[in-house]
């Protein structure tokens, strides 16, 4: 039988993951919009991030780790962050695979999403909503 922190932890990760793939459609829409008029792949990229962590913070915020009757700044302060050192890695990584390794603009993000969505969660599990 599991203990109480870890039902919760679990309850949480499934519903970062609810969010996430929400925030990750929303995320690759608006890449991929971006793209269809022709913007250039790492601008694409990063307008579609901000959208995606401002969509992130919200749901993670009122959704998975229940902090809406809190305070707005800092938890929004460390989302950024949190989501914003990730997205340096994952910018590195769309360039390594887009223009080093020849894959495909339309699927590095997607590559890039198996190695930030886990790291995210980490970072806003327990130091974002902590």
């Amino acid at each position: 039988m599991l203990n109480e922190n870890t039902t919760t932890l679990i309850k949480q990760f499934i519903n970062f993951g609810i969010v996430g793939v929400s925030n990750t459609v929303i995320y690759l829409v608006v890449y991929y919009v971006l793209l269809f008029y022709k913007v250039n792949y790492i601008v694409a990229y990063s307008v579609s991030f901000v959208v995606s962590v401002l969509n992130a913070y919200y749901w993670n915020n009122r959704y998975v780790f229940n902090k809406s009757k809190q305070g707005h700044i800092k938890p929004l302060l460390k989302t950024i962050c949190a989501y914003g050192s990730t997205f340096i890695l994952s910018v590195g990584l769309l360039i390594l695979m887009v223009d080093d390794m020849n894959i495909s603009q339309n699927l590095a993000p997607v590559i890039n999403l198996l190695i930030t969505i886990p790291l995210n969660f980490l970072l806003n599990k327990l130091w974002a909503f902590k």
